[in-house]
């Protein structure tokens, strides 16, 4: 067989093979699944969850190593919901922030609240968790008894997250970090005068370290809400409601309560 009769062949070929692919409906799904972020995942059968991973009790490592926390459990009853296995990606708050808006992750499951900010870069779904902001201090410091008492002080926070904005807001001079962790031992060493977090973080941080010498200083009168952002856009509106309907039906059915009461010991799920 000459080529031309070797390329008419294989043309022909591809023709037959496509249109098999038509009538049996097995052809690739292009424009139906690559413009719809809920659809991709269900063909992928795997959901990629953004995560810190360091911030108990919201995700973090027990000591067999193994990644749970209240934020984990709600991100897996969630890809149960939505009938898909949950693939977790750890790392730092503002690179994963950065990674969501770029499309390398589905969801971010942190305990992440909203803001304006936020929504300017982010699509999120319902909350399903409610915060309030404390003011973290050393056991011996009395200098702070309100919010607007940070004005002048040192903090320290991971950049851009909400308890960094708050701190600036009421004229803290805020110092970036990595962690929650990270922020406790500037704060006992000297190097920083408080830090912001949530309250239900820090209660669960003295029952593993009853004697760290800090205590709340005040509590931010204003509460947050926690939800789930993901890359804005219409790609992402049936995953939003589908991620809608899901905590819903955990709301209707206890499961929130029951792991915010697993891991808080209050019901954070209730606004």
């Amino acid at each position: 067989m000459n080529f031309k009769r070797f390329a008419a062949a294989v043309s022909v070929c591809a023709l037959i093979v496509l249109s098999l692919l038509l009538l049996t409906g097995c052809a690739p799904s292009g424009e139906d699944v690559g413009s719809d972020a809920l659809a991709r995942i269900q063909a992928k059968g795997e959901i990629v969850v953004a995560m810190e991973g360091t911030w108990s009790p919201w995700g973090y490592h027990d000591e067999s190593g193994a990644l749970v926390g209240y934020d984990v459990e709600v991100a897996q009853a969630i890809a149960d919901k939505l009938g898909v296995k949950v693939n977790f990606v750890e790392g730092e708050f503002t690179g994963l922030l950065a990674g969501l808006e770029a499309g390398r992750y589905d969801i971010m499951v942190n305990g992440v609240e909203i803001d304006e900010s936020r929504r300017e870069k982010y699509d999120f779904s319902a909350p399903y968790a409610y915060s309030r902001i404390a003011v973290i201090v050393r056991a011996d410091d009395d200098s702070i008894h309100s919010m607007e008492d940070l004005g002048g002080k040192h903090t320290a926070n991971t950049l851009n997250s909400t308890y960094a904005a708050v701190g600036e807001r009421y004229g803290a001079q805020v110092t970036g970090v990595d962690d929650f962790n990270q922020t406790i031992e500037l704060l006992l060493t000297g190097r920083i005068d408080a830090t912001l977090n949530a309250e239900e973080s820090f209660y669960d941080y003295l029952k593993v370290h009853p004697d760290a010498g800090v205590k709340i200083a005040c509590i931010d009168p204003d509460s947050t809400q926690v939800a789930i952002p993901m890359p804005k856009g219409a790609d992402s509106d049936n995953l939003r409601a589908a991620i809608d309907e899901a905590l819903a039906g955990l709301r209707e059915d206890g499961t929130l309560s029951q792991l915010a009461l697993k891991y808080f010991s209050t019901d954070i799920s209730q606004g």
